[in-house]
């Protein structure tokens, strides 16, 4: 549609006003038909939360969305822009965004009136079509819908009668746009109740003013599952005025959960040609958020936020893009090692019962790190503890490798270690090598089969066939009976 300046122009064009909500569904309709991504970058929901979504589009309702904290239900709002037209015509210098044809605003109306059809036109892109509050405790009735300006009226000369001396919430200044209150919970319910008209009969009501208001707004509300929080929940009213209530969720495997991760990650352009992260690596990294999600030690209604393997992954880079540094190295590739720098990634980002806070949110994280790497190890070598112990025996297919270390051996990998230091320490290894190699059927670079062969000294360690003892910079691998005859403590 042209761009017309005046009333009279924009008659000329043929333009008829619709409703926000209609206009997002007709728009959603067009472009279901022509097999468009109606939210692009939303992964792991195409069969569940999605679908929901555009049925409430579709059914024009206000719509809930209840969740854990880091299931992209801010994000899917704000794409609802995407489903808005580019543009829509505006009465110039309009306070609530009124239509030309179907101005709401005294002050739009008074202009019409006296200017007819030359009355100035101007044109709203969908991105300033959209608001949103972040619920919290403070936020006021004023806030959300408005109140009498004294300001306004002593400037203007008005009395408080006069409608043109109040002064207009967020609400209000919505009107033709999606509005969007985060973490809904959180309001007062007081406030609640002030939302209960515009949502059921379309208006609002400002002091003792008789103004209705027919806003035309979509509305949408984030929070998480109300019996998850002690800081409030949504008054029975106003969820029954919302009439589309969708639940999101976690991603259901790994495999979406590396993507939503790969797509989410910043990472430098120097981190990306220095750093390169192994198949391997990212599958773990996933991992330590899905055992999060299961630990006895952590409030699984608090939820563990897909933030924690996005800042993890990033982390990881960032300890070996410094390793790299420090040592000289021009290139390098994520180790095992390197996941005692994605500690802190993980330390802030779960919530503990008492049992964790009794461990220390170091303590989980390390044994978060130890199932990852457990569930890994078992995924691609055989349990040692179904196979003979006895290092000497042909049935046990670590009777090399536990040889060696009964031996009195011992490996020693340094966090901050070359590259060089790294693959000596592994290949001094006797029978590490042979033993990843008969096992992993696919053939495996130089790169995996170091860090396979570090995979299963960690693995190893985790199923108590192996002492591992983190001091300050290194990792030290020992035999498990070492302490017993009386080994130095090494430090």
């Amino acid at each position: 549609m042209a761009q017309a300046k005046t009333l009279g122009a924009l008659k000329a064009t043929g333009y008829t006003p619709r409703s926000v909500k209609q206009e997002l569904r007709d728009n959603l309709v067009q472009r279901l038909k022509n097999k468009q991504d109606v939210f692009p970058g939303i992964i792991g929901f195409d069969d569940t939360v999605l679908p929901d979504i555009q049925r409430a589009i579709l059914s024009r309702h206000s719509v809930l969305l209840l969740g854990l904290r880091g299931q992209a239900k801010t994000r899917i709002a704000r794409l609802l822009v995407n489903l808005l037209d580019e543009y829509v015509p505006v009465v110039a210098g309009s306070e609530l965004n009124d239509d030309p044809l179907a101005p709401i605003s005294r002050s739009s109306a008074d202009l019409i009136a006296e200017l007819g059809d030359e009355t100035p036109i101007e044109w709203w892109h969908r991105d300033d079509r959209y608001v949103e509050k972040l619920a919290t405790p403070d936020v006021s009735v004023a806030d959300l819908i408005g109140d009498v300006d004294p300001i306004k009226a002593a400037t203007l000369k008005l009395t408080y009668a006069d409608e043109r001396v109040i002064h207009y919430g967020l609400v209000p200044r919505a009107h033709r746009g999606i509005f969007v209150i985060n973490e809904l919970p959180d309001l007062q319910a007081r406030i609640q109740v002030s939302l209960f008209n515009i949502l059921q009969e379309g208006d609002i009501q400002i002091r003792g003013f008789k103004l209705r208001l027919p806003l035309d707004i979509q509305f949408l509300f984030t929070a998480n599952p109300e019996d998850y929080t002690n800081r409030g929940s949504i008054i029975t009213p106003l969820k029954d005025r919302i009439e589309s209530q969708i639940l999101t969720h976690y991603p259901k495997t790994v495999a979406i959960a590396r993507q939503i991760t790969a797509q989410e990650a910043t990472l430098t352009e120097e981190q990306s040609s220095m750093v390169e992260v192994p198949e391997l690596l990212n599958v773990m990294l996933e991992q330590l958020s899905f055992a999060a999600r299961e630990s006895e030690y952590i409030d699984e209604k608090s939820g563990v936020s897909a933030r924690l393997s996005i800042t993890a992954l990033e982390n990881l880079v960032s300890t070996a893009e410094r390793r790299a540094l420090i040592n000289g190295d021009t290139d390098t590739f994520a180790r095992i090692t390197d996941f005692w720098g994605v500690v802190p990634a993980i330390t802030g980002k779960v919530e503990l019962v008492y049992e964790g806070e009794q461990e220390g949110a170091y303590g989980v994280a390390m044994k978060l790190l130890g199932k990852s790497i457990k569930t890994s190890f078992l995924q691609h070598f055989p349990d040692p503890s179904e196979v003979s112990a006895d290092g000497r025996s042909q049935s046990d297919p670590y009777g090399v490798i536990r040889a060696y270390f009964s031996g009195g051996n011992i490996v020693e990998l340094l966090t901050d270690g070359s590259n060089t230091d790294y693959k000596k320490a592994l290949d001094d290894v006797a029978g590490l090598r042979k033993f990843v190699n008969s096992t992993i059927e696919d053939k495996l670079s130089e790169m995996e089969t170091y860090l396979y062969m570090e995979l299963v000294l960690q693995g190893l360690a985790e199923m108590e066939v192996l002492n591992k003892e983190a001091l300050h910079n290194r990792l030290n691998f020992r035999d498990i009976l070492a302490d017993m005859f009386g080994t130095d403590d090494f430090s």
